[in-house]
């Protein structure tokens, strides 16, 4: 079996890169809620097959197929409509990536999995290295506004995905894979569809552009439900913030972005946490919840 934690990281780093086709595509037209629509779209009707004739593994755990319909859905259209309508980008950046402390205490919760102490650790110091990373200052306190509310729920979303992953456990891991993809098209076309925003006139070849984008972004998510499903949804969270990580750095590589003695020493916080997050627990240092 391959190992789920370098599965899970190599996943991040895939969606981490993947603003550089999405800047591609920026450019010939096709971005925002378009884009998503484009993309899960295409997987989506793919996935509709494949969806049916697995229906008889997933029957019995049908909500959680619709728990990352809803969820899944909604994380991604959520995400992209915060930063699209955001003003302060580290602000919304950073209350998405409260993800890690809502799987955290939603695996503790509902799931009944261990909150060990080395646990704990590693998300406090996965949230100082993203806090750095982004760079947070000052301006990051203020009162909530719309906008924020929406990349808050969106990494709320997010976390309650990867719970609702991990709980399904007889679904099929393809299932749970293009069900995420079904429940983006269908917010992405109903929001399309609110603003009246649809798809520009693109060629043969960009749609193929497209449509390989589409099997990378696949690949990735399915990398990722599988990290997911096999590893404890506090350590997973952890984890996948090396998206953040792979993102800044290939900013820099490219000359996007400057990268400096505050991004390296969070990077470096983050790096360390997803190690911390990856140790075997400890059963004389953990944390449990009295049972009713």
């Amino acid at each position: 079996m391959l190992r789920p934690e370098l599965v899970l990281i190599i996943a991040t780093i895939m969606w981490g890169t993947s603003w550089i086709p999405l800047h591609a595509f920026a450019d010939i037209g096709l971005s925002g809620m378009p884009m998503v629509l484009a993309t899960c779209g295409l997987i989506g009707l793919v996935a509709l097959c494949p969806l049916w004739l697995q229906r008889s593994q997933w029957r019995r755990q049908y909500w959680g197929v619709l728990a990352i319909i809803c969820f899944g859905g909604w994380a991604n259209v959520a995400l992209i409509s915060s930063l699209s309508l955001g003003e302060n980008l580290v602000r919304m950046m950073l209350l998405f990536y409260l993800a890690p402390v809502w799987a955290v205490i939603g695996g503790w919760l509902l799931l009944k999995e261990r909150l060990t102490l080395l646990r704990l650790g590693a998300l406090a110091l996965a949230l100082v290295g993203i806090a750095l990373t982004l760079g947070a200052g000052k301006e990051v306190l203020q009162p909530m506004t719309t906008v924020d509310w929406l990349a808050m729920s969106a990494g709320f979303a997010f976390a309650m995905n990867n719970l609702a992953t991990r709980a399904a456990d007889r679904v099929p891991l393809m299932s749970k894979t293009f069900a995420a993809f079904i429940g983006s098209a269908l917010f992405a076309a109903g929001i399309c569809f609110l603003l009246d925003q649809w798809l520009p006139s693109l060629g043969v070849g960009s749609w193929l552009l497209v449509a390989l984008f589409a099997v990378g972004w696949l690949l990735a998510t399915l990398g990722a439900q599988y990290g997911v499903t096999h590893l404890e949804a506090g350590r997973a969270a952890v984890l996948i913030v090396f998206e953040l990580i792979a993102a800044v750095l290939s900013a820099a590589w490219l000359g996007e972005q400057a990268i400096g003695p505050r991004e390296w020493i969070g990077a470096a916080l983050v790096c360390v946490a997803a190690v911390m997050a990856a140790w075997p627990d400890q059963p004389q240092a953990q944390l449990t919840r009295s049972m009713p």
